[in-house]
């Protein structure tokens, strides 16, 4: 098939669209993850770990494609009636380990940032090694594409066009890195809006690995949050960030007026 047909042209730009939708989360993860490098690092930090999950993106693209039914097919099945019920598969393992890792995280961090007693100096006796960091981006970007590369296989099947969308959503990631990591490093308000939405992109990621491994809790079957409830809880999200941040500003305004 002629990869620079009028299909394959529309297909790739409808996947470059799709995968910078759902790179979101992952950028954000990103911003936040390389704050645990060394300052000096964290620029470098966050284009290699972007860099090297592109390569692996590719390389788990060609894996998928070649043996998609291994991810889809049952591993295992954990049958305690009334208790817990499931039936586990490489797919759902993945996205349940994400999801639970995602939440972890955004958890440890708002913890973290309530714990802090020196805000200048925050972080500072927290850091990570460059390899760690850049292990840890690889890693998340890695379950972050897992559902873009599966949705990119059910709209094309010509390897090459899948290949160029990661590619380019990847160097779009990469350019898009440090304007992210900067906002959120002089809005210091807004890490915790971000924070909150890893937390529910972590829900969102163990409801859907758990619906696809039809887990059962008490008798009652996990359902997955549909794509259309998140965004529309990220967007309520947001709304009250910035209604409260405008109605902090007037009265910290009206309280100098008054002293």
């Amino acid at each position: 098939m002629d990869l620079f047909s009028l299909d394959n042209l529309l297909t790739l730009a409808m996947l470059i669209l799709l995968q910078a939708v759902l790179g979101f989360d992952n950028l954000l993860y990103v911003a936040i993850e390389s704050k645990r490098a060394p300052a000096e690092h964290q620029k470098r930090v966050r284009q290699l770990g972007i860099g090297l999950a592109i390569v692996l993106r590719i390389i788990l693209l060609f894996v998928v494609t070649q043996a998609i039914s291994l991810f889809q097919n049952s591993l295992f099945a954990v049958r305690l009636k009334g208790i817990a019920e499931g039936d586990f598969s490489g797919h759902s393992l993945i996205v349940l380990f994400g999801g639970g890792f995602i939440i972890y995280t955004a958890l440890k961090e708002i913890m973290h940032m309530l714990a802090i007693k020196d805000i200048e100096h925050e972080g500072e006796g927290d850091r990570k090694s460059v390899a760690s960091v850049i292990t840890a981006i690889v890693l998340m970007n890695l379950v972050f594409s897992f559902d873009s590369i599966l949705s990119a296989i059910a709209l094309t099947n010509v390897f090459m066009v899948m290949a160029i969308a990661i590619i380019v959503s990847g160097v779009l990631m990469i350019v898009m890195a440090d304007s992210v990591a900067e906002f959120l490093k002089k809005n210091r308000m807004y890490e915790v809006l971000g924070l909150f939405v890893l937390f529910i992109v972590g829900i969102l990621l163990v409801s859907e690995g758990g619906h696809l491994a039809h887990i059962k809790l008490l008798g009652y079957p996990v359902e997955a949050m549909s794509k259309s409830t998140f965004y529309f809880v990220l967007i309520v999200l947001i709304i009250v960030e910035v209604v409260q941040s405008r109605y902090q500003k007037r009265l910290m305004a009206m309280q100098e007026k008054e002293a």
